[in-house]
């Protein structure tokens, strides 16, 4: 059958999706009550069902009130049940797979449970609806006439009481239908090599004789590949290996300070970007308009969420708040009740509504990734767009940073201080410093209420990274690859006085 009638048939399968999309859109609030109570019934015979009398619960008040939220930690002692064998404990059908997740900083790792429901309602069905979305909105692509370059985690499956766990790509890749594989690139095999450093060469070695329509991975990771593709091809820019790349799905880091640095690799006007939300414990958001940065909570994946206004999280006066009480503007920490049997779990990402008709997020950060320690309130978004400002103001480009405190000492102000990688220096590091506490007092006013006449925040200091600092920590920490990433933000120095002590080893 000929590419061009191939492509036909899929964009018009995945474009029937749009009408069931339309409806959770008209009628959002109930079609999620529907969903709260049907995870309450599938799961009330379990141990969890009966230790909070699922079998009563008829509201959302209920609910509420009688199951707490719940970190990783708390639910650990289940899911170390559940991975030894047990089942029934959380959720009613068999859970054999496990999600392996360090999170961005914790050295323990985390099992996120994963259904074959989560597989086939949530993260199949995401993929699918990702590729619905951007064909409906553009339905001159050409994307299935070549394949789509994937670029997931390195780590394989273990076995263990029968049980499995991994990265979740390598779970899903592992449980992905055939036809799958022929519309992907590299193969099932390279993708899932456990040493980055391996599989990198592989990766290329692969995927520069295809031809390559749609890409899709982290975008720090990504365009590690990319720029090691042109070194090994010697072509300017990516569109000379793959002329037919139309589109970059992407997610697990900020864009902004990347979005420069990727126009060039793709220097064509209607080369599209497509952002996407998910995580092990869940496919949660997708990008539903050409170049927008709002991303359309998916409300039908089997995901009931929650929200605390992130103004009462962690005090005496927290609230939990369900979606039809979101406000614009608001960052909040989520909460999700899953068909993985995760229930009223805290998955440690902010997010903050740019629209309530239909229901639309950016994800603003993580709540333990933000500078809170002068009542400044610094969210990854803030410092993420202030780099990229910057960055575009002073014509030069930054491969990675973080940032701390530094904290009070005698009569001595308080500061915040970076260290930046830079993949193009600006001029003078002295006048981006300057720009970019500018930048974040004009982003974020409680930071800019600090900064005034320096009452309680002295300027920033900025340290300028060696080449590959970042890549290096990121490997001397076993986490290359994948979604692992550095803390952009932390309340605490551990990870910047680690970069720094290591600045001057290699």
């Amino acid at each position: 059958m000929a590419l061009p009638i191939i492509n036909s048939i899929a964009s018009w399968l995945l474009k029937k999706r749009i009408h069931q999309i339309e409806l959770f859109i008209k009628y959002p609030n109930e079609v999620q009550e529907e969903l709260l109570f049907s995870l309450i019934k599938s799961a009330e015979n379990t141990v969890i069902g009966k230790k909070y009398e699922f079998s009563t619960i008829k509201n959302y008040n209920t609910f509420s009130e009688r199951i707490p939220v719940s970190t990783y930690e708390e639910l650990e002692p289940l899911i170390e049940q559940t991975r030894k064998g047990a089942q029934n404990v959380f959720w009613n059908t068999p859970i054999k797979w496990f999600a392996k997740s360090s999170g961005t900083t914790n050295a323990k790792s985390k099992f996120i449970p994963v259904s074959q429901e989560a597989l086939d309602l949530c993260h199949y069905k995401a993929s699918k609806d990702l590729l619905c979305l951007y064909l409906n909105n553009n339905e001159e692509s050409q994307m299935f006439t070549g394949k789509s370059l994937r670029l997931g985690g390195s780590k394989q499956l273990y076995e263990n009481n029968n049980t499995f766990f991994g990265d979740l790509s390598a779970i899903l890749i592992d449980n992905m239908p055939i036809w799958a594989e022929f519309s992907s690139t590299p193969s099932n095999k390279t993708s899932l090599m456990g040493d980055w450093e391996t599989k990198l060469p592989a990766i290329i070695n692969e995927t520069k004789i295809e031809n390559v329509t749609s890409l899709a991975g982290v975008p720090s990771w990504l365009m590690v590949l990319l720029n090691k593709t042109l070194e090994e091809t010697g072509k300017n820019n990516i569109l000379e290996i793959w002329p037919n790349a139309e589109v970059y799905f992407h997610g697990g880091v900020s864009f902004d300070p990347y979005r420069e640095q990727y126009k060039k690799l793709f220097p064509k006007d209607n080369f599209r970007y497509y952002e996407i939300y998910n995580a092990s414990e869940g496919f949660f958001a997708i990008q539903d308009q050409n170049d927008s940065n709002e991303l359309l909570l998916m409300l039908d994946y089997g995901i009931f969420y929650e929200f605390i206004p992130m103004d009462t999280f962690g005090t005496l006066n927290q609230r939990v708040i369900p979606l039809n009480d979101v406000e614009l503007n608001k960052n909040y920490a989520l909460v999700i009740t899953t068909n993985s049997g995760l229930w009223r779990y805290l998955i440690g990402d902010t997010i903050r509504f740019t629209s309530i008709n239909p229901y639309r997020i950016i994800v603003s950060g993580r709540t333990k990734h933000h500078i809170n320690v002068f009542g400044e309130e610094l969210m990854v978004e803030n410092t993420d767009k202030a780099i990229a400002k910057t960055c575009c103001e002073l014509n030069c480009e930054v491969i990675d940073y973080t940032v701390a405190p530094i904290f009070m000492e005698n009569k001595e102000k308080g500061a915040h201080e970076w260290i930046i990688e830079f993949k193009s220096k600006p001029d003078s590091i002295e006048t981006f410093s300057y720009k970019l506490d500018k930048n974040l007092q004009f982003l974020n006013s409680d930071y800019e209420a600090k900064r005034f006449n320096n009452m309680t925040l002295n300027p920033i200091k900025v340290n300028v990274a060696r080449n590959n600092l970042f890549y290096d920590w990121l490997k001397d920490n076993d986490k290359l690859g994948g979604q692992h990433k550095i803390p952009r933000l932390s309340n605490e120095r551990k990870y910047l006085d680690e970069l720094l002590k290591i600045q001057t080893l290699k």
